[in-house]
């Protein structure tokens, strides 16, 4: 009997050998096609609902793949991006991304599209395994999911850095911050104020305004009467273009200062020749600029979505496709295999990568703050120029506790 037990044993052990390395090949190669050299990446985005003028951000993601594809790909291996509509509301999000999972099996999601969405997905993700890269959106939970790795910086980096070059190139002594009512200028205040304080620095003027403002005539009053030598508006395009006009209706004569997104083609038609010497922290190259993979990224719209504009809108949804195909390509060098959790791994090596639009890109274990340094760019006769090189985010507020 004890030797019918053992033969039992040992087939047993013999055939659980056989199956888990069958369950696990088919678990490690959703998404991988050794023989055809492709791996299908996938995302949501929001073609209707709200806001299906995101699409762009899509666009650009496609035509970053599409460009990969036709120029020889990731070490010889292609992307099919797979993408379905969720417009924009999180259930659907989580409903697209089991169905890329279980029905189309993505190897990851690559530039999938929001803040909400993406944080409702993440639950889904990290039970499944799967890696987030490249999300569009902006939350602190990005910066520590294991799974997850975001491009885009705090609002209050960025404000940081606004404050610094002010203080530090341009010498300025009094300073003030327009902010949106809402997380975004609230996010940029608090860095503003963290940079200040840890300068013993009184801010000129902080002053909220709402989404919708058009009309900026009782901000700039203050403005005028606080003795600001510069201004940083944290808010849309439209505030500020309607807070240059403003400012030039009232003759105030100061130096401005703006945000990554706001250095667009679309702020210069809306505030013209006002716009010229305005600053703009920024994590992305100028949309405008001769570096290649910005010239490629202008080229790519034109050639597949001529009826797309080109902006830093678009550029940063090309540059967070493009760190799917450097961490991809960090994973092929590694030689280990093609699995979801190698892929993590590779992309928690990535440091000082130039990627797409932005450089300085590092990741690593428990630290998924992707954008750690921000350029400083200018407005200037319709176009954008490099002024300053990209410099590490102030430490006292890339450091600090999120709030």
């Amino acid at each position: 009997m004890k030797r019918l037990h053992s033969i039992a044993a040992a087939a047993l052990a013999v055939a659980s050998m056989m199956v888990a390395p069958s369950a696990n090949a088919q678990s490690a190669s959703a998404g991988i096609d050794t023989a055809q050299k492709t791996v299908t990446v996938g995302a949501f985005t929001p073609v209707t609902g709200p806001v299906p003028f995101y699409s762009i951000l899509t666009h650009a993601a496609e035509a970053f793949f599409k460009n990969l594809n036709e120029t020889g790909g990731i070490r010889g291996w292609k992307v099919n991006y797979v993408t379905f509509d969720d417009g924009y509301e999180p259930a659907r999000s989580v409903a697209v991304t089991k169905r890329l999972v279980e029905e189309t099996k993505v190897f990851a999601l690559a530039a999938p599209v929001g803040t909400a969405t993406t944080v409702a997905v993440i639950p889904y993700a990290k039970e499944v395994g799967l890696p987030i890269i490249g999300p569009i959106g902006g939350a602190s939970a990005f910066f520590v999911e294991p799974n997850l790795f975001p491009l885009l910086p705090d609002y209050g980096w960025s404000a940081a850095s606004n404050a610094e070059f002010a203080l530090n190139d341009l010498k300025f002594k009094r300073i003030a911050l327009l902010w949106e009512n809402d997380e975004l200028g609230r996010s940029a205040k608090r860095g503003f104020d963290q940079y200040l304080a840890d300068r013993k620095i009184e801010p000129a003027e902080s002053i909220p305004f709402e989404v919708k403002t058009t009309d900026f005539t009782p901000h700039i009053r203050r403005l005028v009467n606080s003795g600001a030598e510069g201004v940083i508006l944290f808010g849309s395009n439209a505030n500020l273009a309607a807070a240059l006009k403003s400012a030039d209706r009232q003759g105030l004569k100061v130096t401005w200062f703006a945000p990554f997104f706001t250095a667009d083609p679309s702020t210069v038609k809306l505030a013209g020749d006002l716009l010229n010497g305005v600053y703009f922290s920024s994590w992305l190259l100028p949309v405008s600029g001769d570096d290649a993979q910005v010239k490629a990224y202008r080229d790519s719209i034109k050639k597949y979505y001529p009826n797309d504009p080109v902006g830093v809108f678009g550029l940063n949804g090309w540059s967070n496709a493009a760190l799917f195909a450097t961490g991809f390509a960090k994973l092929l060098d590694s030689g280990k295999p093609l699995t979801r959790e190698n892929l993590i791994a590779a992309m928690n090596t990535l440091t000082d990568a130039d990627v797409g639009g932005s450089r300085k890109v590092s990741f690593k274990p428990g630290d998924h703050r992707g954008t750690r340094q921000e350029a400083i760019i200018r407005a200037k006769d319709g176009g954008f120029e490099l002024v300053r090189d990209f410099r590490p985010y102030p430490a006292v507020v890339f450091d600090a506790k999120a709030e």
